[in-house]
This record gives structure tokens, C-alpha cells and sequence, in this order.
């Protein structure tokens, strides 16, 4: 299909973000369209046949933490669209090789469900239950607040509070009852504070590297807290596949009057007088922006190609080279069909762990978990082939045939650019039998032959086919000076440019990547507020 020659809004890159934000500029009365590179929208957000017929494997986005809280899936009705989801009751845990008690957190969905967490953990630790328990419940309490700092653009610095993202993170541990000083140590002191049992530091540990929060980095305390407490147990599974709530998000858009093009890839921002004012695609073809332009795309290829670095001030120019990308939200991701489920030793214990939706497998200690992060951290293959992994075919047999199962699973991995294309095709082709090696000592039947086929995903592929820049999810490095009201970097904390009539809407912005849709509907509230949009959120509940 032909583009047209002229919208109100073009949103570069067909990601979850941008089709928020596009949607949502559409139902305001602007003319959007969305140019994605690719045969299809969602980016990262996507459901794979990766290894045989009839297996679906989310090889990327998988627990759909945000449902709860997300506008977009309530304000434009996504569960009628065919986005819906399965709430599985034990939602994350971690198994023994030597098959003692495993480790289950349950959902927070019920008060019972939280009572069946505090039962696993006291196996180890009255104290630790008790903690936790205590936290989630204080949690549940707070999680409003949570959820409208999270659909709301970063507060800014004031000289009367120069450090808002210090201070609004004081203010939580306060009300949590934690010290303030906990938000300025690393992820790893922050458990080691909080639990003594060993075997719970070794999943909390593995649950912020799934978050991109580095364990040992300083300043990032308040991300352990956000990932361990916030972002856990409330966690949702898409019937039939990840891919079903992009395909829903792009139906809503279609239905408000957006207009989507794939295969059209953007390669320049056109300008004039400064002002951003269309695209220019790949093939030449030129589209008019009447109004703006908005970019879901990669933060550098936005700014340093798109733009060009000769249009942009030395100031903006250094920012975006500066600004880092990975290793601390870097994943690599396995796929595989069996005949079987897991089967752990440890569910001789608490038959819960062969049916938890997120189980980490391949770890006994702490050490080995933070051994396992610092290899990847500075560019090293993981010696540990360990995991966190889902059989999403437990709970939805669309997943899998009948009888069968499909499993996928996270690995950390070292940043693409550490390895040539050839390396990484080498350990595409072994990692698999390296981590099933290690998995039967968890689960003894999980052996090549339970293995029907199977795939390895590396962060080298999702820089080539998903745009994750090198591998990583967030498109930009989690760390204290790119979180908060400093995401991307300081000068565009509120989605705006220094080019008039560019915005910018991609997970490298605050608060960041996962399918929470959070970037794309904060930067409209601050279109909303340049170009006097209707304010959609002062009219409804939910305060966001």
C-alpha cells in the first residue's frame, strides 16, 4: 500500500510504545500513522514457531506485569480485541539440584495465595517470610502510587529538590517502613539486608537481573525493590501467545482511524527552519507531518542518522553519543518443544515448582548467580548455562499440541557487540546442549531426548531483527545517571527534543522497556500539554 502524502503525527517504528502513543494522538483528533520496518507491529511484544509446527514460544516480552495498571489496555477495551490473560497462582520460584525445598512466590491475588509464599520461604526462614510477606503486603497498599509515577512523565529537578528521584524513593522506603539508605547501595546489598536465607538472595538476584537491574551496581537499590516487590507475583500470561496483545493494540488503533505501513522503514527526519515537518523512507518516498513526528526507534539512529548529527547542537550531539546502551538489560532466549514438562527433584517437596510460571533452574548458591552476572557483565559467555524459564503450556494448551509442552526461557547474556556474527553462531549452535546438560541435575528428565527441537535466540538476533540495540531491552543501560528524570539524558527527560516538532516515545526513555505501553502514553500527555490536546486522564479514576 502506498503511503499518503500527509498526516497531523508520524510515529517512526511500530513498537508497543509508539502504537500507544499513536493511538491515543489519533483519538484526540490528530490524523497518526505508524511506519515499521518490519512485516509486523509489536517489536518485542511477539510469539515465535521458532522450532516445530504447533509450538508457540514468546521468545522475548512474556509476564505482562502492567496489565493491572496499563491505560492503554483499559481505555481501549484490548480484552475484546483478544488480548487476554491467565493469572497463574505460583508465579516464580527456584529449584535445587540436590532436590532440597524449593522456593515458590505466589500470586498476590488472593490472601491465602500471599500465605503460601510465607509457608515456602519459612521452610528456610521464619524471618525472611515474615519480611517479605510484611513488604508485599505494604506493596499491595502502595501500588496506585506506583503505578502514577510510573503513567506519568518524570518529575524534574527544582533547587528546592534537586535529586526528585532520590527523594520520591526516600519517600516510598519510608512509607514501606525500609531506610532511606537502602535506594543508595546496590541490588545485592539491598537483599542481603532484607533476607539471610541464601537460597531466597539467589532468586531475588536472578528476579532484578530479569528487570535490568545491575546486582552490584551502587545507587540502584529502589530498582531491587521495584523488580523484587512491585514488578513480582502479579505477573499474566497472554492466551495464545504474547503476539496477541500487539495484534490487539494495532486492532484498537486501526479502529480509532490510524494507519499502519509495514516493510517501510524510516532512514531521515525531514526538516525545515529547525522544525521537524516528515520522513523520508527508505525507497525515497516522502510523508508530510503536519504537526510531528514522533520516534519509537533506537534514541542514536534517531538523533545521530535520522536527524544527522550536523543538525543538532554540540550539547544534544555529545548526549547522544554518550548515552550507553546495555549490558544490564542484555537477554538471550531458548526455545524448546518437548514431550514433557520439567520435573524437579525438588518437587518432592512442594509439587508447585513442576507448575510455576517463572522458574529459575541451573543455580544452588548466591555466588554462582552473581559469578553467572559478572561474566556477562564484562563481555563473557556465562560458564553457568543457567536460566529462568516458563512452560507456558502448563496453563494454555494452545501453546503446544496435545500432550506436549513449549518452553522458553531468559538467559543474561554479554552485550552483542562483545562477540563476531561467527561467535555467536557458534553459541547458537551449542549453548542449548550446554544448559540442558546442567538442567537434568534440576529436573532429571529434561535430556536431549524429551527434546522434540529446539532454538537458541541471541542478543545478535534481536539487534538484527527486533532493533533491541545490542540485545538490550530497554534500548539503553539502567544506571543512576539514565534513570528517572535523567532517561535518556537530562535535556530530554520529557520526550521532547531540541527540535521543534520531534518527540521521542522508545524504552529508552522514562520509565523504561517492558510491555508496560508507559513511554508512548507519557510522551502524549506532554504533546497533549504542547498543542492543547484533550487530557484523556484528568477524566477518569485511576488518577493517571
Amino acid at each position: 500500500m502506498a503511503a499518503r502524502k500527509s498526516y497531523d503525527a508520524i510515529i517512526i517504528g511500530g513498537g508497543h510504545m509508539g502504537i500507544t502513543l499513536g493511538a491515543y494522538l489519533q483519538r484526540a483528533g490528530m490524523e497518526t500513522a505508524i511506519f515499521e520496518r518490519r512485516h509486523e507491529e509489536g517489536s518485542a511484544i511477539y510469539t515465535s514457531e521458532c522450532t516445530a509446527p504447533g509450538f508457540l514460544h514468546n521468545l522475548h516480552a512474556q509476564y505482562m506485569e502492567f496489565i493491572d495498571w496499563m491505560p492503554f489496555y483499559h481505555d481501549f477495551g484490548l480484552e475484546k480485541l483478544g488480548a487476554r490473560t491467565l493469572y497463574p497462582v505460583a508465579q516464580s520460584g527456584i529449584a535445587f539440584s540436590d532436590g532440597r525445598p524449593p522456593i515458590v512466590l505466589y500470586s498476590v491475588e488472593k490472601p491465602e495465595h500471599l500465605e503460601l509464599s510465607r509457608k515456602s520461604i519459612a521452610a528456610y526462614s521464619k524471618q525472611d517470610a515474615e519480611t517479605f510477606v510484611e513488604i508485599r503486603k505494604k506493596f499491595q497498599e502502595a501500588e496506585p502510587l506506583m503505578a502514577q509515577r510510573c503513567y506519568s512523565p518524570p518529575e524534574l529537578p527544582t533547587p528546592e529538590n534537586p535529586d526528585p528521584d532520590y527523594f520520591s524513593g526516600q519517600v516510598m522506603l519510608d512509607a514501606l517502613g525500609l531506610p532511606a539508605h537502602y535506594a543508595k547501595g546496590s541490588s545485592r546489598a539491598f537483599i542481603d539486608c532484607l533476607f539471610e536465607t541464601p537460597e531466597l538472595r539467589t532468586l531475588m538476584y536472578r528476579k532484578c537481573v530479569e528487570w535490568g537491574t545491575p546486582v552490584e551496581m551502587e545507587g540502584m537499590g529502589m530498582g531491587a525493590l521495584m523488580a523484587c516487590f512491585w514488578l513480582g507475583e502479579n505477573w499474566r500470561l497472554m492466551i495464545g501467545g504474547t503476539h496477541t496483545l500487539a495484534h490487539a493494540m494495532v486492532m484498537a488503533g486501526v479502529r480509532e482511524g490510524m494507519d499502519f505501513y509495514e516493510g517501510c522503514e524510516v532512514v531521515k527526519v525531514l526538516l525545515k527552519g529547525g522544525k521537524a515537518v516528515g520522513v523520508q523512507l527508505k525507497d525515497g518516498t516522502e510523508v508530510e507531518a503536519r504537526r510531528l513526528v514522533a520516534s519509537n526507534a533506537d534514541l542514536k539512529a534517531t538523533l545521530l542518522e535520522m536527524v544527522g548529527e550536523d543538525n543538532l547542537s554540540p550539547l544534544w550531539r555529545k548526549r547522544a553519543r554518550d548515552f550507553r546502551i546495555g549490558p544490564s538489560c542484555v537477554l538471550a532466549s531458548t526455545g524448546m518443544a518437548l514431550y514433557e514438562a520439567p520435573k524437579f527433584k525438588s518437587a518432592r517437596h512442594n509439587p508447585d515448582i513442576n507448575k510455576t510460571f517463572y522458574t529459575v533452574v541451573g543455580f544452588d548458591t548466591p555466588e554462582e548467580m552473581l559469578q553467572y552476572c559478572g561474566e556477562a557483565e564484562i563481555g563473557k559467555i556465562p560458564s553457568i548455562p543457567g536460566a529462568g524459564i516458563w512452560v507456558n503450556s502448563l496453563w494454555d494448551p494452545t501453546y503446544a499440541p496435545r500432550g506436549k509442552h513449549s518452553l522458553c526461557g531468559w538467559f543474561f547474556f554479554p552485550k552483542a557487540s562483545t562477540h563476531t556474527r561467527e561467535e555467536w553462531q557458534e553459541v547458537k549452535a551449542t549453548y542449548n546442549e550446554r544448559f540442558l546438560e546442567r538442567f537434568r541435575n534440576w529436573a532429571p528428565n529434561m535430556t536431549r531426548a524429551n527434546v522434540i527441537e529446539d532454538y537458541f535466540y541471541t542478543p545478535l538476533d534481536q539487534q538484527d531483527e527486533m532493533r533491541l540495540m545490542e540485545g538490550d531491552f530497554m534500548n539503553g543501560a539502567m544506571a543512576p545517571d539514565q534513570t528517572g528524570p535523567n532517561r535518556p539524558f537530562p535535556e530530554a527527560a520529557h520526550y521532547r527534543t531540541e527540535i521543534e516538532g520531534l518527540y521521542l516515545c522508545g524504552p529508552y526513555m522514562f520509565p523504561g522497556g517492558g510491555a508496560s505501553a508507559a513511554t508512548g502514553y507519557n510522551a502524549f500527555k506532554i504533546i497533549a500539554e504542547d498543542f492543547g490536546l484533550e487530557k484523556f486522564w484528568e477524566s477518569n479514576e485511576r488518577g493517571y
